[in-house]
């Protein structure tokens, strides 16, 4: 499989971070969101979280720690909501399965041309930014470097580094560049669109296929 002419990206978060996300109008990184008041069930490991904040840097930005960032997947169905789903990973202090999850969908370009303009930095990562060891790159010319066979994996045994690349931008994520919201079930579909404002151009669908 080659790389999309279009790539998209996948942030998930439970369904009842909306309405705050709404309210700020912007995702945060680890880092920002404890300096709001980001109401909401918090879905990822502590223990990473600490590790992505106090250890781990880019080498492409010096100085910026991978938890300064938003992360975005480039695929839904990650490994991340497997461990949700299956809900016996020792280190996650979230245990309410995957049918809250929801997926928030933006165009990587539109997102990369958004952080330019704003002065945020951004890069891609080759495999998981909470991992001790992995490469990032800031220069779109080198995404084929990216395995988009692993990304792309439905079976993503022996596929699990490359399977969990990701895209992070400095600071924040912009509300406006949300394009899609897939969901699980008819019932977080219409909770979703309750939440959103009438005329919301965000598209939402629910996407089966999308979870485990």
């Amino acid at each position: 499989m080659s790389m999309p002419r279009k790539p998209k990206i996948y942030h998930i978060v439970h369904v009842d971070r909306l309405p705050s996300i709404l309210q700020d109008g912007f995702l945060w990184s680890d880092a920002e969101t404890q300096r709001h008041d980001s109401s909401g069930t918090s879905i990822g490991m502590d223990g990473i979280k600490k590790r992505r904040l106090n250890e781990l840097k880019l080498t492409s930005h010096p100085g910026l720690r991978v938890g300064d960032c938003v992360p975005f997947y480039f695929c839904p169905r990650s490994i991340m909501l497997y461990l949700i789903y299956q809900g016996n990973h020792p280190g996650l202090t979230y245990h309410g399965g995957q049918n809250h999850i929801i997926h928030l969908e933006a165009d990587l370009y539109k997102s990369v041309d958004w952080a330019v303009k704003n002065q945020k930095r951004w890069a891609f990562t080759l495999s998981n930014a909470g991992a001790s060891f992995f490469e990032d790159r800031c220069d779109l010319s080198r995404l084929p470097e990216i395995d988009w066979i692993a990304v792309q994996a439905t079976d993503w045994r022996g596929h699990k580094d490359g399977k969990q690349a990701e895209f992070l931008m400095e600071e924040c994520f912009p509300w406006q560049l949300v394009e899609r919201i897939g969901v699980h079930s008819s019932k977080i579909c219409q909770r979703v669109t309750g939440v959103l404002a009438t005329g919301c151009r965000i598209c939402v669908t629910i996407e089966s296929n999308w979870y485990y």
